[in-house]
């Protein structure tokens, strides 16, 4: 070799397939006449190891210098390039034919996308006399390929066991294959390697999803299985045996709540029946005597609250009292008698520390008016409960109610904001008077003259001050007691209203009831209602706010007919997630101000006991009916 001593090719091993070079003229003029540059004959590696593509067999023969992608055929390097230059390939020696690379200069083969899991080439341009051995000894060094294709025509595709082999005869493409040493055109062609969608790809890659789809389900599965808190223990099934030991369940305070789901889940698998009626009517018997227990309890807990209240209350009162001692100390501190005598650094302290004080103290003052506030409004709702025409009269009129709820509250607010001030205007009065009295010491009254005088005329304008505050809450109070009578008015007017119409629909009820001659009761059999019983200012009456959309004229016949069919009622989120089946954009607070609108149609009770205690919607619509 002429160059196979070069110092580029130190620990290459010589090819067999290496082309004998006598002279580099001599190689120059063949490339020439393949239509390819010539390369350099000194200089460093042609292709860096970061541009040269990984896990590829070293066993092809190359032009020098060593590739970890292919051997050389013992020539000196050409000089390096610079790293954003293009990519320089080179010529590839097999045992029938030799690949040599395009024009570096040219822009590299374009390609299609690649479609997902392709595991298959296409490959154009090949030699009329290229034969399946000859497309497998190039592309075989690539990786294990599994199938061949080969077409009449100058094209063929190859289907490899993986997905990174693809890349390495993509690499391929663009190069001239020759066929032995012949220059005949069906000896020689411009190989092109494209990426190919075949089907057999498309169907493992889809498996292969499948299959990561699966994993990821069983182990979400999994995962919210572990999450989900302990079945139930299985109910037992009836038998006279099973109900007498019940029986005795059901007397003891322990077992009451077990043995009272072993009972519903009876009653409702439908084991009642002639034959048992007598022993779940003594079960039932045995679990309502359990309500004066519980009642009692519950009158139990609520005088432990209410002990605790007074006695959390008194020690509120405790401390406001202390810290009115505390401020009066402060107080006494800032007078001039006391004053002048402390420091700069003293008088800085016993300010910050006074001012503290008077922020606890007004602090603890409002968490008393709470709950001097909170006591009157439950005296309020004891009050209305007792009287069950007035809180008829309440529901049948909420707006009103809750407007007058609303006012109260603010006058109440500003008559406490009122009696504060009062209290500070009488506080400031005392100050005044004390500091009006002459001192014992006349001497030292008359070198500070000007300090109690410049005092009086600020505590004479703050007062002014409150004068003003004063005389402005009375106005905002007087203003707040008007609309307050108004909304009376207009409440004892709504009254008289509801009244007249109920006489109104009595008397229309019974001309009608005579003048249609019983056509009225096959309606109402049908589960139709006339028009006549319902008048618009009855169904006012009943819905508060009417339905304003079709939407809500839906949702009102699905909840009603929902809870129509659950005679002990429904929580708000059962109810919620009945419907989110039929539309998944509804909302429990779009719902639950539905129900709130109609009072007269729906109804929300307290069920269950401690724990189990829950807000349950019923229907009401038809007792609302029976009673007009």
């Amino acid at each position: 070799m002429a160059s196979a001593d070069g110092p580029g090719n130190l620990g290459a091993e010589p090819s067999p397939l290496s082309v004998p070079v006598a002279g580099h003229g001599a190689w120059a003029t063949a490339m020439n006449n393949l239509g390819i540059m010539t390369v350099g004959i000194s200089g460093q590696q042609l292709v860096s190891d970061s541009l040269c593509i990984p896990r590829f067999d070293p066993g092809l023969g190359l032009i020098a210098p060593m590739n970890p992608m292919m051997a050389g055929i013992n020539l000196v390097p050409p000089p390096p390039i610079p790293p954003d230059g293009p990519v320089i390939k080179e010529i590839i020696h097999c045992k029938s034919c030799t690949l040599f690379p395009q024009n570096p200069n040219l822009p590299p083969p374009s390609t299609r996308e690649r479609p997902p899991g392709c595991k298959t080439v296409f490959v154009g341009g090949l030699p009329e006399n290229a034969t399946e051995d000859i497309i497998r000894e190039v592309f075989d060094q690539c990786g294990e390929i599994t199938a061949i294709r080969k077409s009449k025509k100058n094209f063929c595709h190859i289907r490899f066991s993986e997905e990174f082999m693809i890349d390495k005869a993509i690499y391929l493409s663009g190069y001239r294959m020759r066929i032995g040493s012949s220059t005949e055109k069906k000896d020689s062609g411009k190989i092109h390697v494209d990426f190919a969608q075949a089907r057999d790809d498309l169907y493992e890659w889809e498996c292969k999803q499948r299959l990561l789809a699966r994993e990821e389900r069983h182990r979400r599965k999994v995962h919210e299985e572990r999450l989900l808190p302990p079945s139930p223990p299985p109910i037992v099934h009836y038998s006279e045996h099973e109900a007498t030991q019940l029986a005795e369940k059901l007397k003891d305070d322990n077992k009451f709540s077990e043995a009272t789901a072993v009972l519903f889940t009876w009653i409702d698998r439908g084991e009642v029946n002639r034959r048992s009626a007598n022993h779940f009517y003594s079960m039932i018997q045995s679990a309502n005597s359990h309500v004066r227990r519980l009642m009692s309890e519950k009158a139990l807990h609520e005088e432990e609250m209410e002990r605790a209240k007074e006695i959390f209350k008194n020690a509120l009162m405790a401390i406001l009292t202390q810290f009115e001692q505390i401020t009066a100390i402060f107080t006494a501190a800032t007078r001039q008698k006391a004053w002048d005598h402390f420091s700069k650094a003293q008088r800085k302290n016993i300010d910050i520390w006074r001012k503290q004080c008077e922020e606890l103290r007004n602090a603890h003052s409002e968490e008393i008016m709470g709950i001097r506030r909170e006591e009157e409004m439950e005296m309020s709702d004891d009050d209305s409960d007792d009287i069950p025409n007035k809180r008829m009269r309440t529901e049948e009129n909420g707006v009103c109610d809750q407007t007058q709820a609303s006012l109260k509250e603010e006058n109440d607010s500003l008559r406490w904001q009122l009696d504060a001030y009062r209290n500070e205007v009488e506080l400031l009065k005392k100050e005044q008077s004390r500091v009006s009295r002459p001192d014992d010491d006349h001497a030292h009254a008359q070198a500070h003259a000007h300090g109690p005088e410049a005092q009086i005329q600020l505590l004479q304008q703050s007062m002014h001050n409150m004068q003003q505050q004063l005389l402005s809450l009375q106005e905002k109070l007087s203003s707040k007691e008007t609309e307050l009578e108004q909304a009376r008015e207009e409440h004892r007017y709504l009254e008289m209203e509801v009244l007249s119409l109920r006489d109104r629909l009595l008397s229309s009820k019974g001309e009608a009831v005579e003048g249609t001659n019983g056509e009225l009761h096959e309606k109402s059999v049908n589960g139709s209602v006339p028009s006549l019983y319902l008048s618009r200012d009855r169904r006012s009456e009943y819905m508060r706010g009417g339905v304003a959309t079709e939407k809500e004229a839906l949702l009102l016949g699905i909840i009603s007919t929902f809870l129509h069919v659950h005679p002990f009622g429904a929580n708000l989120e059962y109810l919620w997630s009945y419907i989110q089946r039929l539309d998944s954009k509804v909302s429990s607070g779009e719902l639950e101000r539905l129900m709130v609108r109609l009072p007269g149609m729906f109804r929300q009770e307290l069920s269950g006991v401690g724990a189990t205690l829950e807000k349950r919607w019923k229907f009401c619509g038809f007792d609302s009916l029976s009673s007009a």
